[in-house]
């Protein structure tokens, strides 16, 4: 009888567990530190303050944080004990590889980024225009007043030892949690089996997943930066789930991927007129809508294609209850080359049996969390003029950057042969600017006789910033400031 593992809530920072739906306002604030020792001081002071994995609705803020590589070498902490983390993490989001991995070319390079081109073994050919980012620190409240007031009392704190704002981000939740394109986000999520959440069968997936010193999918401990050189107060840790005998500092923690993302509403509802304008050249809202939502492969209010292939229910729908492969083989309701399918298959991964489809498709799940920034419009076909920069502030957790985050960005969304596809790039995230000469990008509609091919698609989120960044236990937050 397998043993049932329960997560130590107290110790897990809440922001993996929870997005907390209540607190609409947020700031994320990216710092850099000055001298190690007050760092350690200020993080000595701050880690009973921050908020916890445990179910709690009436709070009316949440402080979570996070750390690249460069900011625990900031800590001085030891170069053996920074190189047990991943390499992913240890080289960050903008060496030459991950460039062509995640597709971070033309204007989304990262010599044009906001912020967080700075980072880890930085190549030579990256002209550094902003300054090393060595941590974030994520400010939520119930409302805008609520969430800076609580910000500028940390901000106090943290001027006063040493440490400078580079950059910060202030994100707010939209009605119905749509994002700026106009589409209710966050809806397909993992549900971290040892949680007790509800949900169904398909969806539950391993804590060891998203979260170090637990068993994953594979049924093993995921690789976790275990202390090699003795510093700090080590009594403040757990040892290793997987008997080393060495102290796990990433037990309870995970990696947070962020993503500054901005999104070009305008063209976006422009493209999708002029591609279902009639004969006359007049717009006609409902069939561009229907091109969207088959681009997303949901309705705006969430209601999955596979259940209203035809029409917009014109509901708010959290609906995740659904695969393909009994309802939807061909792809006729929700097509095989939409954002939601590509990016979680579900049961119907290639050719094989579904069961054996849903455990390959959750070996690539993360747990998405997203704050858009900017003027709050919710686009339309009549209505996609923003005013200044709006995107989204897109956050996920992994406990393997490369097999989650990663698999999922260059496997399922750049490459362009998916299914029975040729030239097909995930529609929202996966387009380039500038293809290679002579390569059509098209967007593919199942049909029959024969299937529609929407030609010549554009790119409309272009990336402004990001960073790989290591979210410690609570434990770990108060061990750092020991070392």
């Amino acid at each position: 009888i397998p043993i049932m593992v329960s997560l130590e809530l107290k110790d897990i920072q809440g922001y993996i567990l929870n997005e907390y739906p209540q607190l609409i306002f947020s700031r994320f604030s990216f710092l850099k530190m000055g001298d190690a020792r007050l760092a350690k001081e200020w993080l000595s002071n701050l880690f009973d303050k921050i908020t916890n994995a445990e179910p709690n609705l009436a709070k009316e803020t949440a402080l979570n944080i996070a750390f690249t590589a460069n900011g625990l070498k900031a800590l001085e902490m030891n170069a053996q004990n920074i190189n047990a983390f991943t390499t992913e993490f240890r080289e960050g989001m903008v060496t030459d590889h991950r460039k062509r991995l995640l597709g971070d070319i033309d204007s989304s390079d990262p010599k044009l980024w906001q912020w967080g081109n700075a980072q880890n073994y930085i190549s030579p050919s990256l002209e550094s225009t902003n300054e090393t980012i060595h941590l974030v620190i994520m400010v939520f409240g119930i409302d805008k007043t609520t969430c800076l007031e609580y910000f500028d009392k940390l901000k106090e704190d943290f001027t006063k030892l040493g440490l400078e704002e580079v950059n910060n981000i202030d994100g707010q939740t939209l009605e119905n949690n749509k994002e700026h394109f106009g589409f209710k986000d966050g809806i397909s999520q993992p549900i971290i089996k040892e949680s007790g959440l509800p949900g169904n069968d398909r969806d539950m997936v391993p804590a060891g997943e998203f979260l170090m010193g637990y068993k994953n999918l594979y049924n093993v401990f995921p690789q976790t930066p275990l202390i090699q050189h003795e510093e700090g107060d080590l009594n403040l840790l757990a040892a290793d789930a997987g008997d080393s005998g060495n102290k796990d500092l990433g037990r309870n923690g995970s990696y947070l991927v962020i993503r500054h993302m901005e999104q070009d509403v305008t063209a976006f509802w422009e493209f999708m007129n002029d591609s279902t304008r009639d004969e006359h050249g007049h717009i006609i809202a409902e069939e561009s809508i229907r091109l969207a939502s088959r681009m997303f492969g949901r309705w705006p209010g969430g209601a999955p294609l596979t259940k209203y292939p035809l029409q917009d229910p014109g509901i708010i729908s959290t609906d995740n209850d659904f695969g393909y492969a009994q309802t939807d083989e061909d792809g006729l309701k929700c097509p095989f080359g939409s954002h939601i399918r590509r990016s979680n298959p579900r049961d119907s991964f290639e050719d094989i049996d579904s069961k054996e489809s849903v455990r390959l498709s959750n070996r690539h799940r993360i747990i998405r969390r997203a704050r858009p920034y900017g003027d709050p419009i919710i686009g339309s076909p009549t209505n996609h003029k923003p005013k200044g920069e709006v995107g989204i502030l897109f956050n996920c957790f992994n406990a393997d950057i490369s097999r989650q985050f990663e698999f999922i960005q260059y496997t399922w969304s750049n490459i362009p042969k998916p299914k029975q596809l040729y030239n097909d790039p995930d529609p929202i995230i996966g387009v380039k600017e500038v293809p290679e000469p002579g390569v059509e990008q098209n967007f593919t509609i199942q049909m029959e006789p024969i299937n529609m091919t929407v030609k010549g698609l554009k790119r409309f989120v272009r990336i402004r910033g990001g960073a790989y960044f290591f979210f410690p236990s609570i434990s770990a937050i108060r061990y750092l400031s020991t070392i």
